[in-house]
């Protein structure tokens, strides 16, 4: 009697399931939904709080100093301030590091890998996902900051509209600069491989470098326009002046290339420190 033996090929794991396997991984998280609450929380109180400080003192200031507010647009400063994208970065930064730290951390990252060889694709769909989360909550936060801050500021007739030059530049800046953050925290975690020395790093290499490189000398102005933080000061209206100063369009090739390098950075760590 002749056995017949039939080879059974196990299917390829499609993208989109990879995708929706890493969706409901970062929500499975409890800190997920709360790191996200809380973050849009902070960031709004430091918008709408400078928004109220206006709004609060303006009978206090003097007609000329009024006018010059409301013909300045300075109302558009009051819409994501500089305090307010530090402390988003800073928490799109860890929920990126925490997203790939939690894995290392639980032993889970063992079981993921010996289901999914295909360490390129997988990196990838947790990339896009991280991504679409962050730029979700980037939208309501600076959306959100917008609207609140300007309908604030229109009751003593000193907000401003999308329609202001530069207004709606702002709100995609800020909206962007969470995704960013957040594969930029992603790479710091796949490199260190624990959470609070990610989100040091995230702080030393997001926060504190741009604060400590001057603009002063071409050198060091060009590696501060480098950063997500100086590439969104440009983009929020700053930055336009000075010995070396940047565009606009430099800016957002820097958000763009920081996304990139983030992505690859991870993709070759996995690949590399994992075999």
């Amino acid at each position: 009697m002749t056995t017949l033996v039939v080879a059974v090929t196990e299917p390829k794991d499609r993208f989109r399931d990879l995708v929706a396997s890493e969706w409901l991984k970062l929500w499975s998280l409890r800190s997920t939904g709360w790191s996200l609450l809380l973050g849009a929380l902070a960031v709004m109180a430091f918008n709408v709080g400078a928004a109220w400080d206006h709004y609060r003192y303006w009978t206090a200031y003097d007609e000329v100093s009024r006018a010059g507010f409301v013909a300045n647009g300075l109302a558009l400063g009051d819409a994501f301030t500089g305090n307010a994208a530090m402390v988003l970065v800073l928490c799109s930064a860890a929920m990126g590091a925490v997203a790939v730290v939690g894995e290392y951390g639980s032993g889970q990252v063992r079981t993921t890998f010996a289901a999914v060889p295909a360490r390129g694709s997988l990196i990838s769909a947790k990339a896009l996902v991280l991504a679409g989360v962050q730029t979700g909550f980037g939208a309501v936060v600076a959306g959100g900051s917008f609207w609140a801050t300007q309908a604030l500021l229109s009751l003593r007739d000193a907000g401003v509209s999308l329609g202001h030059p530069g207004a709606v530049r702002l709100v995609v800046a800020s909206a962007l600069l969470a995704p960013v953050c957040a594969l930029a925290g992603m790479a710091l975690g796949a490199l260190v491989r624990r959470g609070a020395a990610a989100v040091v790093g995230a702080v030393v290499l997001l926060l504190l470098l741009p604060a400590v490189l001057s603009e002063e000398r071409h050198l060091t102005a060009v590696l501060s326009h480098g950063l997500p933080l100086r590439a969104w000061r440009r983009l929020a209206g700053e930055g336009a002046v000075g010995p070396f100063p940047w565009t606009t369009g430099g800016a957002w090739l820097v958000y763009g290339a920081w996304a990139v390098v983030a992505v690859l950075v991870t993709v070759v760590v996995v690949r590399r420190r994992d075999q």
